[in-house]
């Protein structure tokens, strides 16, 4: 699978566990930084990866910062996106089965990195359920 990356200072560490742990297990990483724990802007490395998940040119991203919350509101500007605070297993896989989320958020201060790899391996292998779901997401962008 060919998966975004992308994350802040906060996340550095974590993205960067995540893109060997992944890599290992035959999926394409297009990295969208940030490259070095110095502090920046969570926005610069989300918009990025938003536009490209919104593109198609990859299948799923994952963002992370420190909380999760500020780069999964920046993704989420785009109509095109559906991510979602993921700080379990559970709530990744509900994310994927209930609201067909095509970006996964993970709070870096909040998870270690073996609860950070459960909830991205639920994440890539959960698929969208479908039927009664659907017609919920269809509501979801907003009319331009």
């Amino acid at each position: 699978m060919k998966i975004a990356i992308a994350c802040d200072h906060a996340g550095f560490e974590t993205k960067e566990a995540l893109i060997i742990y992944l890599t290992a297990k035959g999926h394409q990483l297009i990295n969208f930084g940030t490259n070095s724990a110095d502090s920046m802007d969570y926005p610069d490395t989300a918009h990025p990866l938003a536009s490209a998940v919104e593109k198609k040119e990859v299948e799923l991203g994952i963002t992370i910062c420190g909380s999760g919350n500020g780069i999964n509101m920046t993704a989420n500007k785009h109509q095109g996106i559906r991510a979602a605070l993921c700080w379990n297993k559970e709530i990744s896989e509900l994310a994927r089965l209930h609201n067909n989320a095509n970006v996964c958020s993970l709070p870096a201060r909040f998870v270690t990195l073996d609860v950070a790899k459960q909830i991205v391996d639920a994440f890539l292998e959960t698929p969208f359920e479908g039927g009664r779901h659907q017609k919920r997401i269809d509501k979801i962008p907003l009319s331009q």
